[in-house]
């Protein structure tokens, strides 16, 4: 059983870890790709922000945002394979930092073709949180080692 939870940890790592690689090669003086559907997404997620809360929103840099976004990605899936919780929690924070800004669904009319890709993208990154919840909770409802009572062995004489 433990190989199989290790594979298990493996293969729903690699979706992050492929990733954050692939975003780290990208990543040049401007972002790289990634920079080109952030920016208009932080912007406006920035407008909103500012009409609801009403104070002025500060620009956050693109490339800090980005560089953050691959370490969440890289260290917590590494983490993550060797069963750290930490790891995911790493993860956790990745999602719940991108999700509601890549896949802003609710910024769209729903007879739009956009918004029921990225609904679709959406839903299954809130699967996948759920998924790392559901680790967490497993790793911490399973006690790290039972110790054994030894019973004394009776003296014979």
């Amino acid at each position: 059983m433990g190989f199989f939870s290790f594979l298990g940890r493996v293969f729903f790592a690699s979706l992050f870890i492929l990733s954050a690689w692939q975003m780290f090669n990208e990543f040049d003086a401007t972002g790289g790709p990634i920079a080109k559907e952030l920016i208009p997404k932080l912007n406006v997620l920035r407008g909103n922000l500012a009409s609801k809360l009403g104070v002025a929103i500060p620009q956050l840099d693109v490339r800090q945002l980005i560089a953050t976004i691959i370490f969440l990605k890289g260290v917590g899936g590494i983490l993550f394979v060797f069963g750290s919780t930490f790891g995911s929690f790493l993860l956790l924070s990745h999602l719940a930092l991108t999700t509601p800004i890549l896949y802003d669904f609710y910024n769209y009319s729903p007879k739009r073709p956009e918004y029921s890709l990225l609904l679709n993208d959406f839903i299954q990154n809130i699967a996948l949180f759920g998924a790392l919840l559901f680790f967490i909770g497993m790793k911490n409802s399973i006690p790290r080692r039972q110790l054994r009572k030894k019973n004394p062995k009776p003296k014979t004489n």
